[in-house]
């Protein structure tokens, strides 16, 4: 995994010429956030390849924090279609280089980033709350 993170870090490094500025990486990546989002949303209002349920969740009083996982989910029902799933993908492609490249213009690297929440993850488990 370090080697993949590190090569598209630097893949992104060596292809970023306009948006070098960081208002513009910044802006670009609320951009492709949005466009992200809009995706997962058309999958849903246009292609219908899968829909939302979403309503409150009874949660027993003397439900604990670990019966949350199974009590709680992402109210999707159905699945993406290929179509969606390559539109999504391509947006979630576009989302990760400027995540890149705003890692880039701040000199931090990916693979600890993702070290360090992995380590975090594993140390607090389901006490993480994120």
């Amino acid at each position: 995994m370090e080697q993949l993170t590190d090569q598209f870090q630097s893949t992104v490094k060596s292809l970023l010429i306009r948006h070098q500025s960081i208002l513009d990486i910044l802006s670009k990546g609320q951009e492709t956030s949005a466009r992200v989002n809009r995706a997962v949303v058309k999958s849903v209002t246009s292609c219908g390849c899968h829909s939302v349920n979403a309503q409150k969740k009874p949660i027993p009083p003397d439900a604990n924090l670990a019966d949350l996982k199974e009590l709680l989910n992402s109210q999707l029902e159905g699945f993406i279609c290929d179509n969606c799933r390559d539109i999504i993908e391509a947006e979630l492609g576009k989302q990760l280089f400027y995540i890149a490249a705003l890692s880039n213009a701040l000199d931090i690297s990916l693979t600890d980033v993702l070290d360090h929440e992995n380590k975090k993850l594993q140390t607090l488990t389901i006490f993480n709350l994120t």
